[in-house]
């Protein structure tokens, strides 16, 4: 099983940046594509941004060129570096893996981090 540990929440003033770090560990040799999701109160968790192993990035469509998704594959990190963040950022970040490798064995589960509360308010 892959394990996936966020960090870096934390409360900010609006237009203000965050960085968030998630550590992947689990034994495995390789991560397809690794994520970050968030879900605000009384919403669905949706897909903030991906990178698959090969560099390829997908943003939602609110991002707008404010947050970059970046992935250390020999550190088995992903970021997510967070700019000019308003109030509507608000939610529950969480880390998301999907498609790994291990000797001979490839696992297509989804795998999830606990979560770090980011919190954009004056």
């Amino acid at each position: 099983q892959v394990q996936l540990a966020e960090s870096g929440g934390g409360l900010v003033q609006p237009g203000g940046s965050l960085r968030l770090s998630c550590a992947a560990s689990g034994g495995f040799l390789s991560i397809d594509a690794m994520g970050w999701y968030r879900q605000a109160p009384g919403k669905q968790r949706e897909l903030v941004a991906s990178v698959a192993s090969g560099g390829n990035t997908n943003y939602a469509g609110f991002v707008k060129g404010r947050f970059v998704i970046s992935r250390d594959g020999a550190k088995n990190m992903v970021y997510l570096q967070m700019n000019s963040l308003t109030p509507e950022d608000t939610a529950v970040y969480y880390c998301h893996s999907k498609g790994v490798w291990y000797r001979g064995i490839y696992d297509s589960q989804d795998y999830w981090g606990q979560g770090t509360q980011v919190t954009v308010s004056s």
